[in-house]
């Protein structure tokens, strides 16, 4: 007979499950296989010094799970199908870090320095805050708020937002055009559906652009349609030879080159979409951090007919809380709505009223205001540095936002200062993967360096760090 190994804790109790776990365990390790015959229920009990009844109740248990089979005249055996759990897989080398298709879900504590574009400061999350304002939405909810929501989104957080918008960005939003989505990239997800579902079979998409969206979109069964962008945002004129009729647009901040739509571009773009019946999605990614001046009013309130808006509070709060939302036109708004009742029941209703509240109370504009503080003394800092550590290299993107696109000097290879870079601890993103291919080979070498997360002195460090990678990358 098989040696069992079935220790028992006394004092912990529960001994029927204990005996249970154990036979678990020595199947999932390969020491129980299939087939072996086990004691019967009484000599099991004697062995272990428990009543029949504990080591009966422990096989009914495995018996009803599949582990065990039990046979007149054969007892009881481990069942055929039981075996055990897979070898681990050998560890592989990390690969070299690159922008992935998903967010990461924690920092990399490989490196002393995090320069990675688009992570917001959670450490200045406002806990207290937030937790204020989820007790006094808790405290004032009626009972009936807490059943299924409107798949669209709770009225209160709707209302705010419309307001919100309207104010600061000056969108053209009312409730009725906000819908709540899990973060931009649900948005854009349910959109591409819809777009999909209209007969759109290409997107046109900023070249260069996030590299993370761009898996969601082939995923979708939509062409991507890459249009390029210069000094002053998205060429209109290549979008209308693309042949695409929907465009994915980042008009305040341009990802990753920091350039603004400038005013002709803005009247061109809606222009184009009114001329083939088209969409403009508009990635309101990071527009609420403007430091020459108050942000640019989002392209939605020009034509709110002809552009969705898409937002979130991933950069301004932080990513975790997965609330977003969109504002469409109407009859876009109601499918998009249809589609939230018919995939997921619409967003969690407790986190919806405490943002609702987050904002009716003043606490989301007066964050807002802090953080801009912080993020312009950083972007100072950083900027500065960088002009002093690498002669030669030119800042973008610095008028918003919470990165900087940097060129490198002439000469430099974008790989190797990377790679150097990451040697000596400072973790910094390559631009040359956010282009398209075809203008990939003659985008000069660039970086893409959030500073959000540090504060001045670390990022002074980092430049001092990166000027030195760079000094070793240049071609000789």
């Amino acid at each position: 007979m098989t040696d069992l190994h079935l220790p028992l804790d006394r004092a912990a109790g529960r001994l029927s499950a204990q005996i249970a776990a154990g036979f678990r365990a020595g199947v999932r390790s390969g020491r129980l296989t299939a087939g072996t015959r086990l004691p019967s229920s009484r000599d099991l009990a004697r062995d272990l010094d428990v009543s029949r009844g504990v080591v009966v109740a422990a096989y009914e248990q495995l018996t009803a799970e599949g582990f065990l089979v039990a046979r007149r005249g054969d007892g009881t055996r481990i069942a055929p199908l039981a075996r055990p759990d897979d070898p681990p897989s050998p560890a592989a080398a990390p690969p070299a870090r690159q922008d992935p298709p998903f967010p990461c879900a924690a920092a990399d504590p490989t490196y002393a320095y995090d320069l990675w574009p688009g992570h917001p400061d959670l450490s200045s999350f406002p806990r207290d805050r937030w937790l204020a304002a989820a007790r006094t939405a808790l405290r004032t909810l009626p009972n009936e708020a807490l059943t299924y929501p409107d798949p669209a989104g709770v009225p209160a957080l709707r209302a705010e937002l419309a307001g919100y918008l309207s104010r600061v960005r000056a969108a053209h939003a009312d409730p009725s055009r906000v819908v709540i989505m899990n973060g931009v990239a649900h948005g854009l997800s349910a959109l591409l559906r819809l777009l999909r579902a209209d007969g759109h079979t290409a997107l046109a998409v900023e070249d260069p652009t996030s590299a993370r969206q761009l898996p969601m979109i082939a995923a979708s069964g939509v062409r991507v349609v890459h249009v390029p962008v210069d000094c002053d945002g998205v060429s209109v004129e290549a979008l209308a030879r693309s042949g695409a009729r929907a465009v994915l647009v980042t008009p305040a901040h341009q990802y990753p080159t920091g350039v603004v739509l400038s005013a002709s571009r803005r009247a061109e773009l809606i222009a184009w979409a009114r001329d083939v019946g088209g969409l403009v999605l508009e990635d309101d990614y990071d527009a609420e951090f403007r430091y020459d001046r108050e942000p640019v009013g989002c392209l939605q309130g020009v034509d709110p007919d002809r552009v969705v808006l898409l937002g979130s509070v991933s950069k301004s709060l932080a990513p975790a809380l997965r609330l977003g939302w969109a504002v469409a036109p109407p009859a876009v708004a109601e499918r998009l709505r249809l589609h939230r009742g018919y995939t997921d029941l619409g967003a969690p209703v407790l986190d919806q009223y405490t943002l609702a509240e987050f904002i009716r109370g003043g606490v989301y504009d007066r964050h807002l205001r802090t953080m801009r503080r912080k993020y312009r003394a950083r972007r100072d800092a950083l900027a500065g540095a960088l002009r002093a550590h690498i002669p030669g290299a030119v800042v973008q993107g610095v008028s918003a936002g919470i990165h900087l696109y940097v060129e490198l000097p002439g000469g430099c290879d974008e790989d190797e200062v990377v790679g150097r870079a990451e040697q000596a601890g400072v973790s910094v993103a390559g631009a040359r993967p956010l282009w398209s291919s075809r203008r990939a080979g003659s985008a000069p070498p660039a970086l893409v360096l959030g500073y959000a997360k540090h504060g001045e002195a670390r990022l002074l460090k980092a430049a001092e760090l990166l000027g030195r990678a760079v000094t070793h990358g240049v071609r000789g």
